[in-house]
C-alpha cells in the first residue's frame, strides 16, 4: 500500500532541517530531544500510569549508567521486560517521551516490569561499550530482580532500531556466555547489518523517507570503532555464523524503511536455524512512524500488537543456567 496519508501530509510539510555538519554533536542531540518532546506531545497518546518508577546506578566498566525501572500497580512477581531506546546508537535517551510512554503501556498493560537502559552513546564510547552497557543492565536486573518485585525467570528483550539491534546482540551474548536465559526478544524496526546491504537500504534511503543511507551510513560509522566490526556479530546480529539455540522472536518493520530486509533477513536465518521467529512488516509505515499512537490508528495497532506478543510470553519461564 502507500505510505499511509497522515503520514504523507507530515512528510509534505516537515521544514529543511539545519546541516547536520554545521551542528556540533551536542546541539543535534539537544535538538533532536527538543523534537522528540514536541512529537510526542503533538502525536503520541498520554503516559499510562504505573504502580512506581524509580532509578538506578549500574557500575560497568568505565563508569556507570542509569536505568529506569517501571512496575505495575497489581502484586508479583512480574516478569520483566528490559528496553533498549534507539537513536542511531549516538542519538536518544531513556528521557525520551516515546521511551516513557512504551514503558509504561508495557507494564500497565503487559503486567511486565519493564526496565529502560541509558546505554552510553557514540562516538564517544565505540562498540562495544553500548553493548557491553546493555548486557551490564541485564545481568543487574537479574540480580536485583526481587527488589522490583520481578521473576528473573521471566525475562525478555525489546528495542528500536539502534535499540533493537542491541537487544538482538545481547541475545546473542547471552547465548555465547551462558548469561542469563531470555524467553522472548521483541524487535522494532531493527537494524541487524551494519555492512548496510539489505536490498531496503538502497529502495527506501534516498531521502524521500526517514533514515536516509547518508544517515545510516554515518550512525553506523560513529558506532563501529573499526570498519571491520561491522562484520562482528554483535554488532550485526544477521552475519552471525551460528543463530541457533536463541530465544523466541516477533520482529516488527515498517514498510517504507531502510531497515526493513533486515527484520525480514534475520527472520528467516532464525528460522532456518532452528529458533521460533515471526515477522510483521507495518503496511504503509515509515521508520518510527509506531509511535505515533494518536494521529495514527495503524501505530495504535501496532502498539496492540506488540503487547499482545508480550502478553502471549508472560507465562514463559526458562531454567536458569548454570
Amino acid at each position: 500500500m502507500p505510505v499511509i496519508p497522515a503520514l504523507q501530509a507530515m512528510l509534505a510539510n516537515i521544514p529543511a532541517q539545519a546541516d547536520a555538519q554545521t551542528m556540533s554533536l551536542e546541539d543535534q542531540r539537544k535538538a533532536g530531544n527538543e523534537g522528540a518532546a514536541a512529537l510526542a506531545a503533538a502525536l503520541a497518546e498520554e503516559p499510562r500510569d504505573v504502580g512506581a518508577v524509580s532509578t538506578a546506578q549500574i557500575e560497568v566498566d568505565g563508569g556507570h549508567i542509569t536505568v529506569r525501572i517501571y512496575q505495575p500497580a497489581t502484586p508479583g512477581p512480574h516478569p520483566i521486560h528490559l528496553y533498549y531506546h534507539g537513536g542511531g546508537w549516538m542519538f536518544g535517551t531513556i528521557d525520551d517521551p516515546f521511551v516513557d510512554i512504551l514503558c509504561r503501556e508495557r507494564t500497565a498493560i503487559a503486567g511486565y516490569v519493564s526496565v529502560a537502559v541509558e546505554y552510553r552513546l557514540a562516538p564517544e564510547h565505540k562498540f562495544p561499550v553500548p553493548l557491553n552497557d546493555s548486557y551490564a543492565a541485564l545481568e543487574w536486573i537479574v540480580e536485583h530482580a526481587g527488589k522490583y518485585d520481578a521473576d528473573p525467570t521471566r525475562l525478555t528483550l525489546g528495542g528500536g532500531s539502534a535499540g533493537a539491534n542491541l537487544a538482538a546482540a545481547v541475545a546473542l551474548k547471552a547465548r555465547n556466555e551462558n548469561g542469563p536465559a531470555i524467553t522472548f526478544q521483541l524487535l522494532e524496526v531493527p537494524a541487524l547489518d551494519l555492512t548496510a546491504s539489505s536490498p531496503s537500504v538502497e529502495k527506501y534511503g534516498t531521502g524521500e523517507y526517514p533514515l536516509s543511507r547518508t544517515e545510516l551510513q554515518a550512525c553506523i560509522e560513529g558506532y563501529l570503532a573499526t570498519p571491520e566490526d561491522a562484520t562482528n556479530e554483535y554488532a550485526s546480529p544477521l552475519l552471525s555464523g551460528d543463530l541457533s539455540g536463541l530465544p523466541p522472536a516477533h520482529i516488527m518493520t515498517s514498510e517504507y524503511d531502510p531497515l526493513q530486509d533486515d527484520g525480514a533477513r534475520y527472520v528467516d536465518r532464525l528460522t532456518a536455524a532452528g529458533n521460533q521467529a515471526t515477522l510483521t512488516v507495518g503496511a504503509g509505515h515509515i521508520h518510527g512512524s509506531s509511535q505515533f499512537t494518536k494521529l495514527l490508528p495503524e501505530a495504535v495497532a501496532w502498539r496492540d500488537e506488540a503487547i499482545a506478543q508480550l502478553t502471549r510470553h508472560a507465562d514463559h519461564r526458562s531454567a536458569t543456567r548454570a
